[in-house]
């Protein structure tokens, strides 16, 4: 309750729910630790719901993706693991993810959290939590409409047009149209038109776009950006440009 208190007034719904999540953990220490752990709370609850905070909101929307089909399968949880150890490093990964396990349990108003992520994250940094969402849902082979409408929505409420989550979903899922989705624009349209296109992209998800967000999301954002340029680089060829 008082780490849940905590986590309201320093960041809203985000806090809110990483500070109950944080008093769970708490609850599982005997009487003589909980002192201790519950100071530790304070400053890790202040210190991971910052308006914003890139990893909190992957793990509070990476749980809302896994509950979606009403199944949180092996394969989502250890995609969440393995990401959170390769960016963040094995000890930081543990902690993150014993809050996500505590998380996950937890309801989660999809609208307010989204609008607090939306009122102090970047474009960039909202783009790269739809595209690792959509990573999340293909971990365990296999994407259901319930996952796909629940990213839809969670892109929504992030204001990601329906063209960025177009390319984004492409990314993920090759089609004939695949190389034209991922640079928004139509098989259709002229040569020109596909070098305007390229160098929009190119604008909007460069890798500096996101430099604030830290190295590890700057990584993650690097493969975004190398398949802007492989689906270029694929209807150049095609065009003989």
């Amino acid at each position: 309750m008082i780490a849940g208190g905590l986590g309201w007034a320093f960041a809203g719904p985000v806090g809110l729910i990483l500070g109950v999540a944080l008093g769970n953990i708490i609850d599982t220490y005997s009487p003589s630790e909980k002192n201790s752990k519950l100071d530790s709370a304070k400053k890790k609850t202040k210190e991971f719901s910052q308006p914003g905070d890139f990893e909190i909101s992957l793990l509070i929307l990476s749980a809302v993706v896994i509950k979606a089909d009403g199944v949180s399968k092996k394969e989502e949880l250890d995609y969440v693991r393995r990401y959170f150890a390769k960016m963040y490093g094995a000890r930081r990964a543990n902690e993150s993810f014993s809050l996500f396990k505590e998380i996950i349990n937890q309801p989660i108003s999809i609208h307010s959290v989204c609008a607090q992520i939306r009122g102090h994250m970047s474009h960039a940094g909202r783009l790269q939590l739809i595209y690792f969402l959509f990573g999340l849902a293909k971990s365990d082979g296999t994407v259901s409409n319930d996952e796909i409408n629940i990213i839809q929505k969670i892109a929504n409420y992030l204001y990601i047009n329906d063209k960025d989550f177009l390319s984004i979903r492409s990314m993920y899922y090759v089609k004939s149209q695949h190389y034209y989705e991922v640079l928004e624009i139509n098989p259709e349209v002229n040569d020109e038109e596909v070098k305007r296109a390229y160098r929009r992209m190119v604008l909007k998800f460069h890798p500096d776009k996101v430099e604030g967000l830290g190295e590890e999301v700057r990584k993650g954002a690097q493969e975004k950006f190398l398949q802007v340029q492989a689906a270029y680089e694929a209807i150049k060829k095609e065009r003989n440009l």
